[in-house]
């Protein structure tokens, strides 16, 4: 006869309000992330999985152990997964990707750019590099002499995990044109897995790290040509804001691109940039 399952107790407790400052104040050092106590259910919930995972019984353990016992070398990387909001589609924004094929990319190529150089910063689960590989690689169809090279990057491990297989749901890839899906996108052989998977032609286009926004300086070993970094300004106040925007100009070439979310705003500091469409903005 077979033992009993083990029951786990559910973990019921609540964040103290020493605890949420404590954890408030790492995530912003660390990430940039504002925490306001408005978001303590949130922060609750998320770190209930973890607690978990680690089969810690408490917050009050799980922050002792974090803060007193140096658990945060290991967890750090699992803390941050947790906070991190990670809402992406592809072809958000459409507009974006409109400006970059019929405007960008052939003014690079006009100014003699042959190997177009994109970085998608704050790539969450891989929608938006892959929509900026199939866009350029329609554009450079035709163009024997130019090719492209996309990095993707992000603060959360989890994202790039499931960034790197791109595999996705099938009605995630529904705003994709029907003649992209074709050349690349691929089903699965068992339609009931209701999955698909990136060709690996557009695969190979794309390289993902992990990249914290709030570091000095960014490991790029390259000026781009565009930037992404779109929907990741709203989660920091001003001077985070102004902290990111000039390390991304600093890796952005003269007469490159940065594109920002569409409710995120350049404007207003003193920047080496200039606005050439809506939440589009040119290097100088």
């Amino acid at each position: 006869m077979s033992a009993a399952p083990i029951q786990r107790q559910p973990i019921d407790d609540r964040l103290s309000p020493r605890n949420f400052d404590r954890l408030s104040k790492y995530i912003y050092d660390y990430s940039g992330i504002k925490m306001p106590i408005t978001k303590i259910t949130m922060l609750e919930g998320r770190l209930r999985r973890r607690l978990r995972v680690t089969g810690i019984a408490s917050f009050d353990d799980y922050c002792d152990y974090l803060f007193k016992q140096d658990g945060m070398a290991s967890e750090q990387v699992y803390l941050i997964d947790a906070v991190t909001t990670n809402k992406t589609d592809f072809f958000r924004e459409p507009k974006h990707f409109e400006y970059m094929a019929q405007k960008a990319v052939p003014e690079l190529l006009a100014d003699g750019v042959s190997s177009l150089r994109v970085w998608s910063a704050a790539c969450s689960t891989g929608a938006e590099p892959y929509t900026i590989a199939m866009v350029l690689s329609e554009c450079l169809a035709d163009r024997r002499n130019a090719d492209y090279r996309v990095i993707a990057t992000d603060l959360s491990t989890e994202v790039l995990q499931v960034a790197r297989k791109a595999i996705y749901p099938a009605e995630m890839v529904s705003p994709v044109p029907a003649d992209l899906q074709r050349r690349y996108v691929m089903q699965a052989r068992d339609p009931a897995r209701g999955e698909v998977r990136i060709a690996p032609s557009l695969r190979q286009k794309v390289g993902f790290g992990r990249l914290n926004l709030m570091d000095e300086s960014y490991a790029v070993s390259e000026l781009q040509h565009i930037i992404f970094c779109r929907n990741v300004l709203i989660y920091f106040d001003k001077p985070t804001q102004l902290h990111v925007l000039g390390r991304l100009c600093d890796c952005l070439a003269p007469g490159g691109y940065l594109f920002i979310g569409h409710s995120e705003t350049a404007t207003g500091f003193n920047l080496p940039i200039r606005q050439v469409a809506n939440t589009v903005f040119k290097r100088v």
